[in-house]
């Protein structure tokens, strides 16, 4: 067959969109299987009722083909009477069965469903957090929304219905193999055809979705980045270039659209003929059958109403394993994140030591292009760092690598003597703790969001925790206190009063070690100036290393380094800084007037 060709287009649009991997086909397998085992009993069970149901149904050609033959014998005795009451008798079983069989089906694809959910949310909390923050908001977003919503459909009603039409359509050729063992050869006079077809169109469908879904992505991410940069590119009058963006983003996934929409219109006619050809084989071979004395009048009825039966069950195999393939494009990329190691380092690794070390570390976020170049510096516990100098010098970045986020290209950056990036992310976030301006606040009580950080905390400890970041001010005047419902639907946090929950967990959380990326950016000078103060007397004997763009943060440090060009060009104390007349001496200079 010859049909459209692929759309033509940049390749890189729709794939650069997604940074975290889509599962390969072993790892998708591999994942079926283990849902299968975990569910087999509801399988077995749904398999088995919907036998019952096919063998019911297939009393009414048995019966019919069983007068047709007596007719054709001459009996002057039909029974008509017995023969209508085993109709309705197998009428009644298979309305019952059917009824099991969609009860069962739509119980197996809801748990089925909920499991791959749970999965997927408990796999993603525990990737690394580098890994997400690469991953970009528009990849996420589509597999938790469209990824799922597609798979939702297959779940509940691809599977189960699948299972189904394989079982019917197994029983019906049985059922003509054991009445009319010629006819259910006859039968498999389309199977050429069905096979040609369904070669032709699996072999393209798979990759179409999957650029489908993935040009989705891309649209998904180009929305998503233009809202949420929205002031900037007004301001910078980016209007119409994010626009041309999107309109391009738009035109490749409709491209890949309409094609897996012609691989649809073509598929779906070649079904329609396997049906008729099927139909007409079996009469034609039967009706010659039956002029030899090969077959009675009974037998080709009943295997030409059986035969009439194959068209439902051939329908819904293929037509939910074509849903299928576009599942399994959604399952792969929600798999996907089963190729990530969580715990990527060796569970072995503990560090002993408090001291915080970084030796001729190198760290880029492209191939080949570094921002950080050849940087080592040394954190005494109980130390208060302050990280400044320009915007782009690399600061937020020599802090995440400080807290385990990211690990370096090469060099090391060590706690206690123990490399970070050999450690699980869970051990290290017992250790050390990364807070910055972004902040978050969960549907549920202030009680909930402040023990997220430590479960079993008690309420006098978290107004101790409260109280030591500025926010018991506020909170006790609530009706409710800690029972009040925040987040979305429910009472809304100001950014600065979300902040301070943030950073209430902080104190809960306990860690030796803390990396402040701008936690206070949200808050007015003075505001920030007090919890500052505040978080002073809760920090007392901890290392911290402070990202500050106000320099009275590093006026206070122990120590300052000064980040410029991914480099460190001064190291030492505001005195000692000030009075070297360098790089921070100008920086203060111009900040304090």
């Amino acid at each position: 067959m010859i049909g459209l060709a692929p759309p033509e287009y940049d390749p890189a649009a729709p794939q650069s969109a997604t940074t975290l991997p889509v599962g390969a086909p072993g790892t998708v397998r591999a994942y079926v299987r283990e849902l299968l085992r975990r569910h087999r009993r509801a399988f077995t069970l749904l398999v088995a009722v919907n036998a019952v149901a096919v063998v019911a149904s297939m009393a009414g050609p048995y019966l019919l083909g069983s007068l047709v033959q007596r007719l054709a014998d001459g009996a002057r005795e039909l029974h008509l009477e017995r023969t209508l009451a085993l109709f309705v008798l197998a009428l009644a079983v298979q309305a019952v069965f059917v009824r099991l069989v969609r009860l069962r089906g739509a119980m197996l694809g809801e748990e089925t469903l909920a499991d791959l959910r749970e999965d997927f949310l408990v796999r993603s909390v525990r990737l690394p957090p580098g890994v997400l923050e690469r991953a970009g908001t528009g990849d996420l977003l589509s597999r938790v929304t469209t990824d799922i919503d597609r798979l939702a459909e297959a779940m509940r009603q691809a599977v189960p219905q699948l299972a189904v039409g394989v079982v019917w359509a197994g029983l019906l050729l049985g059922g003509m193999a054991v009445v009319a063992p010629p006819l259910a050869l006859a039968a498999l006079v389309a199977a050429p055809l069905l096979a040609v077809g369904c070669r032709w169109y699996f072999r393209r469908a798979p990759s179409a979705y999957r650029s489908e879904a993935a040009g989705y992505a891309a649209v998904a991410a180009a929305l998503a980045e233009t809202v949420d940069a929205g002031r900037t590119v007004e301001s910078h009058r980016l209007g119409a270039r994010r626009v041309a963006l999107s309109e391009r983003r738009i035109g490749q996934w409709t491209a890949w659209e309409r094609y897996t929409l012609f691989l649809r219109s073509v598929f779906l006619p070649v079904i329609s003929l396997t049906h008729m050809v099927v139909l007409v084989s079996v009469l034609l071979i039967g009706g010659v059958l039956v002029l030899h004395g090969r077959l009675d009048v009974g037998q080709l009825t009943t295997g030409a109403l059986l035969a009439q039966m194959l068209v439902d069950p051939i329908g819904i195999i293929l037509r939910w394993y074509d849903e299928l393939q576009v599942a399994q494009v959604s399952l792969a990329r929600l798999v996907g994140v089963r190729e990530v190691e969580p715990d990527a380092g060796d569970g072995a690794v503990r560090p002993e030591g408090r001291d915080v070390r970084a030796d001729e570390v190198r760290f880029g976020y492209r191939e080949g292009v570094d921002v950080l170049h050849a940087v080592s510096l040394a954190v005494a516990p109980g130390t208060r760092l302050a990280l400044v100098g320009p915007s782009g010098a690399g600061k937020s970045t020599l802090g995440r690598l400080l807290a385990g986020i990211y690990a370096p290209r090469s060099g090391q950056v060590t706690l206690g003597a123990a490399e970070l990036s050999r450690m699980p992310a869970e051990r290290v976030r017992e250790h050390v703790a990364l807070v910055n301006q972004e902040h978050h606040v969960f549907v549920g009580s202030l009680r909930d969001n402040l023990r997220l950080a430590r479960a079993g905390a008690g309420d006098g400890e978290l107004w101790a925790a409260l109280h030591a970041v500025g926010a018991d001010a506020w909170v006790r005047p609530l009706p409710e206190g800690l029972d009040t419902e925040v987040g979305s639907g429910a009472r809304t946090l100001s950014p600065a009063q979300a902040q301070q929950v943030a950073l209430a967990r902080l104190v809960l959380a306990d860690p030796h070690t803390l990396v402040l990326d701008e936690a206070t950016s949200l808050l007015d000078p003075r505001a920030a100036r007090h919890l500052e103060r505040s978080l002073a007397r809760v920090l007392e004997g901890r290392t911290v290393v402070a990202i500050a763009h106000r320099l009275h943060t590093a006026h206070d440090a122990d120590l300052i380094a000064v980040v410029e060009g991914g480099r460190i060009s001064e190291l030492g104390s505001h005195d000692a800084l000030v009075a070297a007349d360098g790089a921070y001496a100008a920086l203060w200079r111009s900040w304090h007037g």
